[in-house]
C-alpha cells in the first residue's frame, strides 16, 4: 500500500521534529547514565550503528521494557520452542528489559535495544536483521517503526495489545497521524474488549482487531523452583510474618517506610521484602529503611534475611516471582503514585494475596477482575492499603480465600498464548504454521 499525500505530510512532520531532536536523545541517554551506568553503553543500538556483519532473524519481538519482556515470554518461549534452529530477535528500550531478556533466554535469543523513531535508523535497523514478521508488544506505537515495517513489505501485529483509557486522550493530538500508523497493522491482539474499542477509537479498522486475551495469564510458574526458594527462605527465618512491596516508584517508598513502621507496632519481628522497581532504586530504598533503624540486608550480599533482619532488599532481576511466594501478603506498586499500576497477576500467580493502590489505569481489566472474584483489595491511600495489609496479616482464612481465588482467576484466564499463535500463525516460519 502506497502512502498518500497525507501521510507523507504528517509523516515528514514528525520525523523533522524528531531529527531536531537528537541532540536531546544524547542528553537523555547521559541523564539516566547517572542514575543506571547502563544507559551509558551501546549507544550505537539506539541509533541502529552496528559493529557485528548482518544476520537475519526472521522472528521479531519488540518489548520496551521489565514488564513487556515478562508479558511476552510465554509467546517467546513458545516460538523459541517450535522453531529450533531459527534465530529470534528481541528488542528492548530500556537495559533493565535487556537484562530480562538476557535472564530468561541467555544466547538463545538476539538482542539490542531498538532504535529511535527516527526514519533512517529504523531503516537500518530492518536492512541489519531482515525480519519476516515483527511482533510489537503491548503500547509501543511508533509511527516510523510501522510505516517502515509496511514499506519493507514486513507484516507488522501489535500482541498483547492494551490502550489505556488516558493513553487514549494522549494519543488524540496524533491521532491523524497514528490512525494511519495501525492501518499498516496486519492484526492488532488486544487483550480486552475494552482495549479493543480504544484502539478503534484511535483509527484501527475493525477487521484488524481481535480479542486474544492477556499473556500475563499463561504466565509460567516454575514450581519446583518457588518450593525451593520458600524453603530456604524459612529455613533463615522462621515462622514469622511477611509482606513484600513490590515494583515501588520513588514516591512511593517514604509511604512504604511508614507502611511498614506502622505494621511493625501491631507485629515487632514483621518482616518487610523490599523490591523497588528500578535498579537505580536498589540502594536509595536500603538507605531509607537504614535510616528508619532497621536492620537490613540484601539480595546481594547475604542472599537470605536473617532471623533479627527488619527488611529485606531484592536488588536483582528476575527473581521477584518467587519471593512473591515467600510472602504473606503482597504490596504492587506504581499504584500510590500516578503510575498506572504494575502486574496484579504474578503474585496472585502463587498464591499470595494482593493489596495495591487505586491508581491502576495501566491494568484496569485485570484489576477489575480480579476485586470481582474477591482476589484483590483496593486502598485509597497508603493508611488503607497499611489497613489492608494489617487485616490479612492478622486473618488466615481471609489470606487463603484470596489465594484461591487468585489461583482460580489466573487458571481460569488461560489461553492468549494460544489464540495469540492462531492470529499470527499465517505470517510465521513455514514449519510452525502447522
Amino acid at each position: 500500500m502506497r502512502a498518500d499525500p497525507t501521510e507523507r505530510l504528517l509523516r515528514g512532520l514528525y520525523s523533522a521534529v524528531l531529527y531536531l531532536l537528537v541532540p536531546v536523545t544524547v542528553y537523555h541517554l547521559i541523564w539516566r547514565g547517572f542514575r543506571q551506568e547502563a544507559y551509558f553503553e551501546r549507544w550505537g543500538e539506539r541509533y541502529a550503528r552496528y559493529a557485528a556483519p548482518a544476520r537475519p532473524a526472521p522472528v521479531w519481538v519488540h518489548a520496551v521494557s521489565v514488564g513487556e519482556v515478562n508479558a511476552v515470554a510465554p509467546l517467546v518461549d513458545a516460538l523459541l520452542d517450535a522453531l529450533p534452529g531459527q534465530r529470534l530477535l528481541v528488542t528492548t528500550i530500556t537495559p533493565t528489559g535487556s537484562a530480562r531478556v538476557r535472564a530468561l533466554w541467555g544466547d538463545r535469543v538476539e538482542h539490542v535495544y531498538l532504535p529511535y523513531d527516527l526514519s533512517g535508523a529504523v531503516r537500518r535497523f530492518l536492512a541489519h536483521f531482515s525480519p519476516k514478521i515483527a511482533l510489537v508488544v503491548e503500547t509501543e506505537l511508533w509511527p516510523n517503526l510501522l510505516f517502515c515495517c509496511r514499506d519493507a513489505g514486513i507484516p507488522a501485529y501489535l500482541v498483547n495489545a492494551r490502550l489505556s483509557e488516558r493513553s487514549l486522550r494522549g494519543y488524540r493530538v496524533l491521532r491523524p497521524l497514528l490512525s494511519r500508523a495501525l492501518r499498516t497493522l496486519r492484526r492488532i491482539a488486544a487483550q480486552s474488549a475494552d482495549d479493543a474499542r480504544r484502539f478503534a477509537a484511535l483509527g484501527a479498522t475493525a477487521a484488524s482487531i481481535a480479542v486474544t486475551g492477556n499473556l500475563k495469564y499463561d504466565i509460567a510458574i516454575d514450581v519446583q523452583k518457588i518450593a525451593r526458594a520458600a524453603t530456604g527462605f524459612r529455613d533463615r527465618i522462621g515462622a514469622r510474618a511477611v509482606w513484600i512491596a513490590a515494583s515501588t516508584h520513588p514516591e512511593e517508598e517514604p509511604l512504604v517506610v511508614a507502611m511498614h513502621r506502622r505494621l511493625r507496632e501491631r507485629w515487632p519481628d514483621l518482616l518487610m521484602l523490599w523490591a523497588p522497581r528500578h535498579p537505580e532504586r536498589f540502594r536509595g530504598a536500603a538507605q531509607q529503611a537504614v535510616d528508619a533503624g532497621w536492620r537490613v540486608a540484601t539480595r546481594k550480599l547475604t542472599h537470605w534475611p536473617d532471623a533479627d533482619d527488619a527488611v529485606f532488599v531484592l536488588d536483582t532481576l528476575g527473581e521477584l516471582q518467587q519471593f512473591y511466594a515467600c510472602a504473606d501478603v503482597a504490596f504492587v506498586g506504581g499504584s500510590l503514585q500516578d503510575i498506572g499500576g504494575h502486574n496484579l497477576l504474578e503474585p496472585a500467580a502463587v498464591g499470595t494475596p494482593v493489596v495495591t493502590g487505586p491508581h491502576l489505569h495501566n491494568f484496569a481489566d485485570i484489576a477489575r477482575l480480579m476485586q470481582a472474584a474477591s482476589a484483590l483489595r483496593i486502598g485509597a491511600d497508603a493508611d488503607a492499603v497499611a489497613t489492608g495489609l494489617a487485616e490479612l496479616l492478622d486473618d488466615a482464612a481471609a489470606r487463603a480465600t484470596m489465594r484461591d481465588a487468585g489461583l482460580a482467576l489466573v487458571r481460569d484466564g488461560r489461553g492468549a498464548l494460544q489464540r495469540t499463535l492462531d492470529v499470527i500463525r499465517a505470517d510465521l516460519p513455514g514449519h510452525l504454521r502447522a
